[in-house]
């Protein structure tokens, strides 16, 4: 006989939401979701907001399952078909520039770039129409286990009693410090420095990425021609780049990019945040799972982060409905950790990846730029090797 399990996800992000509109399908769930902000919200006719996301098609195909593409595509998401990496130490068109293109692997494009408060809109849009209670503006007082499951104190003195509670609450999540869950942390000497531009020359669809000594630059094709900017550098130049005039930012960023997209005129907001990897000592407890940047943060250079969270939620809710079906409490640790083992390894992998990447070309050593080289060279000729990494990294089945 099938029962009535409460879920209760703790923050309302991308992750969360994703994870909110797959479990919505599963009837016997009753949900909620908690989140200590506003409602995000979305106009087509606002400028672009300062965050967005390069989305892999594998999280557009859990973002179709869930209802939410159709109306984020109709909006404003632009697709990019080619991607070009090189070293600063070469040039864009030298043999060594790990160069990607769609058609490479047989898809329409390697993915879209597409703001964060879109997609939040778009699933909220879909779980409206839902049986799922979703309370914005909604801080929680306390997290305390009691017996074989969590109990969540509510700011107005509500208690949720859930089978499983979700913590897809960030980096910072109040939920695995709420039940004790360490995180091994690697703090990069860098902050994340990024705005928007419009280009001289025509961004053609496409997503470039040049490593500097003080860490990559990449710019990301936006809908409306303009590019986004994620510049990951020094405390010092990130500082001093919100606070320089357009022309004298127009003058640095078109320098740092090697002008291969011309003059870069500065068209937007400007923000910085510091940059750290870490990943939680576990990923599950009874009655508890960590999603997304609650579980692990990974470093933005190849632009993974949601992708992998919404990789989790996908693995998460494919766990719960196999419970289900087996007629298995979803909270129970022998379930969860069915979820931690597919899932855990796999972000450690492309964590400890991503700090490798940004450390190798963050070195000034003359020498290690030649070896660089080779290795660029060689991975572009590398055939299975190459498209497996590429395939991972889009999240193509």
């Amino acid at each position: 006989m099938k029962q009535s399990y409460d879920v209760v996800i703790v923050g309302a992000g991308m992750v969360g939401l994703a994870a909110a509109g797959l479990l919505s399908r599963h009837e016997q769930l009753r949900i909620t979701v908690i989140d200590a902000g506003p409602r995000p919200v979305f106009n087509a006719d606002d400028e672009l907001s300062l965050r967005v996301s390069a989305i892999a098609p594998g999280s557009v195909d859990v973002l179709s399952t869930i209802g939410a593409w159709s109306e984020i595509i109709e909006a404003r998401a632009c697709p990019y078909r080619d991607m070009k990496v090189w070293d600063a130490a070469g040039n864009v068109e030298g043999p060594e520039t790990l160069v990607f293109s769609a058609a490479e692997f047989a898809v329409t494009q390697l993915g879209f770039i597409v703001e964060n408060v879109l997609i939040r809109h778009a699933l909220l849009n879909q779980l409206d129409n839902s049986e799922v209670d979703i309370r914005f503006d909604t801080s929680i007082n306390s997290v305390s286990r009691i017996g074989h499951r969590f109990e969540i104190e509510l700011e107005k003195g509500e208690i949720l009693k859930p089978d499983l509670l979700i913590g897809a609450d960030g980096a910072n999540s109040f939920i695995r410090g709420g039940a004790g869950i360490g995180i091994k942390s690697w703090p990069h000497a860098q902050k994340a420095f990024v705005t928007c531009l419009q280009p001289e020359l025509s961004h053609r669809n496409t997503a470039w990425q040049r490593f500097l000594k003080t860490g990559p630059i990449g710019l990301l094709p936006l809908s409306d021609g303009r590019v986004s900017i994620v510049w990951s550098t020094t405390p010092e130049q990130a500082e001093e780049a919100l606070s320089m005039s357009d022309g004298e930012l127009s003058v640095k960023l078109t320098k740092v990019t090697d002008g291969m997209l011309g003059n870069l005129a500065p068209s937007g907001l400007r923000g910085a945040f510091p940059l750290n990897s870490q990943h939680a000592a576990e990923y599950v407890q009874e009655g508890l799972a960590l999603i997304g940047d609650a579980a692990h943060t990974v470093h933005p250079l190849a632009g993974q982060g949601v992708n992998l969270g919404i990789a989790d939620a996908e693995c998460l809710v494919n766990v719960i409905a196999d419970a289900i079906q087996a007629d298995e409490n979803p909270g129970d640790l022998p379930v969860l950790r069915n979820y931690e083992r597919a899932r855990k390894g796999a972000n450690k992998t492309m964590l400890h990846f991503m700090d490798g990447l940004n450390k190798l070309f963050s070195n000034e050593s003359a020498s290690l730029a030649r070896l660089r080289g080779v290795g660029m060279y060689a991975f572009n000729k590398s055939g299975p090797i190459r498209a497996h990494a590429v395939k991972v990294a889009l999240g193509i089945r």
